[in-house]
């Protein structure tokens, strides 16, 4: 089992699916049970990986899985090509853990078309698990397609007023930067396969090494890129997420915010940056200009808005900015900062859409204005809503200000110095419209009579919630029991990504020459970075 625990973990929600073909469509609690249950086996299925040893004494590839799929001669080869490492395991693990909290959010929320409903979900997580673990670039890209239907049918059926529009705009987008990312793997594979250098299909370690002129480069490392930035989203490709947030069901809302996103800065680390290192020097400011002034814009926005789910939506944006530009800092801080942070906004933003959803099910409204008082009629929401409200903000002690820290640390002991300054704005900023939009809707005055008969929340909602609470303290205060099994693969993949080539400068000691940052202790042995 242990051979094939990826494919099986993978593939466990198809198995969901089947099942779900032969339950009666009108018995609803039966068809969100059995949902609930495969989502849970599959995280089962997961667990032996996070807590896996191996994970902290090797960067490389572990549980690897290599079948030969299609293979036409020498003209073409793909291959099924899997495994995890530091980097992806953590992805994997939020993947298969945020899964089953949103099929249980779906409880009283989804009750129309049950049936397909669920179906989606297990499909998004078998195309989401299987992007993260990909080692053929093909591979990757069809796993990457097939993310973007279930979520198209999620807003397009189950969402909002404006279902139709945000679905259609958030498949066009997508569509857009996928389709330019399947011209740019066709030439990489041409070329690989004209200088002699690819053997062994799409296989991204192999893609590594191949030797590319500049000019390819810099072409290919936009076309990557422009894909990615718009899955993040980047400003200014951001603008389908707040209507595909607003319209959403909750359910979706969640796995959009949590690991969707993901997939583009995931895509940056993974792809665009280590296969294209000598094009990163011409990039990198300009990307992380864009990364800056989406924390500044989505903040600046956040704080204008009226309805809490736009506000979070935004917030997002201004979230994945610190991201971006802790992976950009081409250094161990930064992108530990970046690739920790990933995980925590799954975790914070995630709570934020399950507390809009909650106040959404019992008000059937998100205007802010519309609430008030709440905190005296649901003190255990109120307690749950401040927690991760400051997890957002990044108070210490929270997950959040682990990933900001070393987000902003590694910008400005690189040479990214002066945008590191302008993004700790972006912390104040978050603070000001979370306070405020927390300080209204909890402790405001009373606007509306029906805000007198709310309920605190019931024993499921607080179940959904508590797993959450736990991962928000847990990395804030421990946050070496993630650092350990990352350190290796990201020491791997800045020699991958060829940081010596962008200027990167790391802190050392001045005792012993170790580096600040490394959160394991390794020495820094690369003196060049000095």
């Amino acid at each position: 089992m242990a051979d094939n625990l990826l494919s099986l973990m993978t593939f466990f929600p198809l198995l969901g699916i089947l099942i779900l073909l032969f339950l009666p469509r009108d018995n609803g609690g039966l068809l969100k049970g059995v949902t609930l249950a495969v989502s849970l086996i599959t995280f089962a299925i997961s667990l032996p990986l996070a807590f896996d040893n191996v994970f902290t004494t090797s960067g490389g590839m572990h549980y690897r899985e290599f079948y030969q799929w299609i293979n036409i001669g020498d003209f073409f080869q793909m291959n099924y090509n899997i495994g995890v490492d530091g980097i992806s395991l953590w992805l994997v693990m939020l993947t298969t853990f945020i899964t089953p909290i949103t099929i249980l959010s779906t409880w009283d929320a989804v009750e129309k078309n049950i049936k397909g409903f669920m179906a989606m979900l297990l499909l998004l997580e078998t195309g989401m698990l299987g992007a993260f673990i990909s080692l053929d670039l093909f591979l990757f890209y069809i796993f990457w397609e097939l993310m973007l239907i279930p979520m198209y049918f999620l807003i397009g059926i189950w969402g909002g007023k404006n279902r139709i529009y945000a679905a259609v705009k958030f498949f066009i987008y997508t569509a857009v930067g996928s389709l330019l990312m399947l011209v740019a793997i066709i030439f990489v594979y041409y070329f690989a396969q004209q200088s002699g250098a690819l053997t062994n299909g799409f296989g991204i370690q192999e893609l590594y090494k191949l030797d590319l002129p500049y000019n390819a480069q810099f072409w290919l490392f936009l076309a990557f890129g422009f894909s990615f930035a718009i899955k993040v989203p980047m400003f200014p490709l951001h603008t389908w997420l707040p209507d595909a947030h607003t319209e959403a069901p909750t359910a979706g809302s969640v796995i959009l915010a949590a690991v969707l996103l993901k997939m583009g800065t995931y895509g940056y680390v993974r792809f665009a940056m280590p296969m294209f290192p000598d094009a990163l020097p011409t990039f990198i400011p300009f990307l992380a200009f864009l990364s800056v002034v989406g924390i500044i814009y989505g903040s600046l926005v956040a704080m204008m808005q009226d309805d809490i789910k736009k506000l979070v939506a935004y917030s997002s944006v201004a979230h994945l900015g610190f991201v971006m530009l802790g992976v950009f800092a081409m250094n161990l801080q930064g992108l530990a900062g970046g690739m920790i942070q990933m995980i925590n906004h799954g975790i914070s933003t995630g709570a934020l859409f399950l507390i809009v959803g909650f106040l959404y099910e019992r008000r059937h409204t998100r205007l802010i204005t519309e609430f008030g008082g709440v905190a005296t009629k649901m003190p255990i929401f109120a307690t749950i809503f401040m927690i991760v409200t400051f997890s957002s903000i990044g108070l210490p002690g929270t997950n959040g200000f682990v990933g900001e820290f070393l987000a902003l640390m590694g910008a400005f002991q690189s040479g990214l110095r002066w945008y590191a300054v302008f993004a700790t704005t972006g912390v104040i900023l978050a603070a000001v419209y979370m306070l405020w939009v927390y300080q209204r809707v909890m402790f405001g005055k009373v606007t509306n009579p029906e805000n007198e008969n709310l309920k605190d929340l019931s024993a499921r909602e607080i179940a959904i919630m508590l797993p959450l609470l736990l991962f928000i303290f847990w990395i804030g205060i421990a946050p070496n029991t993630f650092f350990s099994k990352m350190n290796p693969a990201m020491e791997l993949m800045l020699e991958q990504m060829g940081a010596d080539k962008v200027a990167v400068v790391e802190m050392h000691q001045p005792a012993d020459g170790h580096a600040a940052g490394h959160t394991n202790g390794h020495a820094d042995t690369n003196a060049d970075h000095q």
